[in-house]
């Protein structure tokens, strides 16, 4: 594969086999977010000195552009997924694989139709290459079974010889790493906890044995997985067993000092004691990991999602996994569906997925307009209130809390006068 790379000062062209490619890939349901995987990453092996190349899918503020890495050097860290076939046209020495599941119901009839795609991907790792694969998701693992089934190879830190299986293409030979919180992966977490930072410390294990402590500013156990991706790519990109104990330590001040991407819980602002947040988060997955992880930074206070659904066709086919997700919250706004591409052919929307919301009190609110009325007035009724406020979702929900934030602060300013 051939690519052509400009740079936005001058213009610098690079061949795509010039580069050591590390793609970070997963299906977008799942509980880490390749987006952060990728931006942490980059921002860790640049924070050890490697001049390399980044492009990521989102803002990430510790960028100086914004979403690109300019460098010199041969590492060029990628982010793609599955959507319209485009990572079928990389070429990886090393690929991530964070999570496989169904999520473009538009784009694929099933979830076999994605294991397909993914299993024709994963023809594209190079000779002498990696896979980095959370061997906890149970989509990743459906890979790693496969392996097994069609070549009747041993995967779990092993090298997958593809000479004479017509699934993963002739001649193709790549070793196979597993991170996750199970014992039986290669990188793995212990002992994992909440720290003062608002977000996770943890025992970082290779194989049964105990190396450092790890500690991350940015909440939640799904990004303890993204933190074990990382780890296992950077250790894996110096290859040299004799140094992992002096890398592990170069990496772990980075770790601990990536502050994440936007809209990846992002806090708008604070206001009577009532915290607001903003997440992209649009499968129920994520949803269910970002209110995971809001529940343990703020322990003790009321969680109030607001989630506006994404697509029509998504939503039909994933309302009762976004019900269970929702379910995790103490209070739930639903808004209309943000239609992006679509039409309403299905006859569903919002008011059906409030509905089916068992728990919380659940609300359908089709006018973003009106949910930010309601959400001022019942902080307003109560002025010191310990709740968290998350706008949920990737259409222009993420309008509501600056909205709620300026509205809160008005009313404030005229109370005074």
């Amino acid at each position: 594969m051939h690519c052509r790379f400009q740079k936005s000062k001058g213009v610098d062209s690079f061949r795509g086999n010039w580069w050591f490619w590390v793609i970070c890939t997963r299906q977008a349901r799942s509980q880490t977010r390749k987006s952060t995987t990728a931006s942490m990453l980059a921002y860790v092996l640049k924070a050890m000195g490697d001049d390399l190349t980044a492009i990521v899918g989102a803002h990430v503020p510790q960028f100086p552009d914004g979403s690109i890495f300019y460098g010199g050097g041969k590492n060029f860290v990628l982010e793609a997924d599955e959507y319209d076939g485009c990572f079928l046209g990389l070429s990886p020495s090393v690929a991530v694989v964070t999570n496989l599941d169904w999520e473009h119901v538009d784009i694929f009839e099933d979830e076999d139709a994605v294991k397909s795609i993914f299993r024709r991907f994963l023809k594209q790792i190079r000779v002498g290459g990696h896979l980095v694969i959370c061997g906890d998701s149970q989509g990743a693992r459906s890979l790693l079974d496969q392996i097994k089934q069609d070549t009747g190879l041993k995967y779990s830190g092993g090298v997958v010889s593809n000479q004479s299986s017509d699934l993963w293409g002739q001649g193709h030979d790549y070793k196979i790493i597993t991170y996750g919180f199970s014992s039986f992966n290669d990188w793995y977490a212990e002992s994992v906890c909440p720290n003062v930072q608002g977000g996770s410390d943890y025992i970082l294990c290779e194989r049964g044995r105990p190396l450092a402590q790890i500690s991350l500013q940015i909440p939640g156990v799904h990004n303890v997985l993204n933190s074990l991706a990382v780890i296992a790519t950077v250790l894996t990109l110096i290859g040299d067993k004799r140094q992992s104990h002096e890398s592990i330590a170069c990496l772990k001040l980075p770790l601990s000092k990536f502050m994440g991407v936007s809209r990846r819980f992002d806090l708008i602002g604070t206001i009577y004691g009532c915290h607001i947040y903003d997440d992209f988060a649009h499968h129920p997955t994520e949803v269910r990991a970002v209110l995971q992880a809001a529940r343990q930074r703020f322990p003790n206070k009321a969680l109030i999602a607001v989630f506006q659904p994404h697509t029509y066709s998504r939503l039909v086919v994933l309302k009762d996994d976004f019900a269970n997700a929702l379910s995790e919250a103490d209070q739930v706004v639903v808004s209309a569906v943000y239609a992006a591409r679509e039409t309403n052919d299905w006859n569903i929307n919002g008011k059906d997925l409030a509905a089916s919301i068992i728990g919380p009190p659940s609300e359908y609110i089709p006018c973003l307009g009106n949910v930010v009325d309601k959400l001022a007035l019942q902080i307003l009724r109560d002025p010191h209130p310990e709740i968290v406020i998350l706008t949920l979702g990737a259409g222009d929900v993420t309008t509501v809390g600056p909205k709620l934030l300026h509205e809160l602060q008005t009313r404030s300013q005229d109370a005074r006068h």
